[in-house]
This record gives structure tokens, C-alpha cells and sequence, in this order.
């Protein structure tokens, strides 16, 4: 059976709904990775839990950061080179910031050793300034004037 998308013939067309959606992806899962860490860093200083509660928390503060690191690769891989360059733009933007924060966090935080309350400060404050900065920009590209993208067969 032949594929639908085959048979078309002319330039394919790419929504500007789709656009939209795939430029605020990148800000979505930054927001996804740092909300755990924002409202679990103020927690773990204030009630200071101990044992084996004090390593499930910062856990679960540490790990959705890290599976984003891996998964915004494949969401960057896509989207920054999407036929539309608007999308491209705000992805490249998101990633700046993300990596960005997190480049910051690896040479400061080799001066922490195991001092975990550096740690999960640390982990507050990159939450603190990403999830606004990607509120921010989500808004602006909702106010973003998108528009359908047409892409010949061959660069598909």
C-alpha cells in the first residue's frame, strides 16, 4: 500500500498550528524538568528531612533535569532545523537558556562536594530563573504572527 504523503504531488504544507506548537515544545519541557525542583527545593530546606526521605526528595528534584538533558537533544535535533526559521528561533533560544543554566551549574558545583544544601539552593534558583524566562517566551510565541509554511517534496 503507498503512503498518503506520497502521493501528493506539490509542496506540502505545514500548519501554523503545528509551527506553534513545535517552537514552544523546548520551553514546555524546560518547565516540565524545573517545576519539580521549585517546589521541592523550599520544602527539603525548610523541613530539613532526614535519611532516607532527604535522598527521595533530592531525587526527585535531581532526575526530571536530567532525563530533559537527554530528551531536549532529540527535541532540539528536530525543531531547530524545522522548515519554518521562526520555530528554529525559539527553540535555539530555550536551549540557549537551558543549557546555559546548566553549564553555569557544573563548574560552580564542584566547589559543593557533598554539601547537598548548596545543591538543591542551586537547583532552586536555575528553577527559579528558567520556568519565567520560558513563561515569558511561551507567551511570545502565542503572539507570534504564525503563519502556514509550504515545503517541496524534496525537502521533506
Amino acid at each position: 500500500m503507498t503512503d498518503h504523503v506520497a502521493m501528493q504531488s506539490g509542496p506540502q504544507q505545514i500548519s501554523a498550528r503545528s509551527a506553534c506548537r513545535t517552537a514552544a515544545l523546548f520551553n514546555y519541557g524546560n518547565i516540565a524538568a524545573m517545576v519539580p525542583g521549585a517546589l521541592l527545593a523550599p520544602y527539603i530546606l525548610i523541613t530539613k528531612p532526614t535519611g532516607v526521605a532527604t535522598v527521595l526528595l533530592f531525587v526527585l528534584m535531581m532526575v526530571p533535569p536530567i532525563l530533559w538533558f537527554g530528551a531536549s537533544m532529540i527535541i532540539y535535533a528536530m525543531a531547530r532545523h524545522h522548515p519554518n526559521a521562526d520555530v528554529g528561533h525559539y527553540t535555539q533560544r530555550a536551549a540557549y537558556r537551558f543549557y546555559g543554566m546548566f553549564g553555569v551549574v557544573i563548574p560552580v558545583g564542584t566547589f559543593y562536594g557533598t554539601n547537598w544544601h548548596l545543591w538543591i539552593l542551586t537547583g532552586g534558583l536555575v528553577a527559579l530563573v528558567l520556568i519565567p524566562w520560558s513563561l515569558w517566551d511561551l507567551r511570545r510565541i502565542r503572539a507570534h504572527a504564525w503563519q502556514d509554511t509550504y515545503v517541496d517534496e524534496e525537502a521533506l
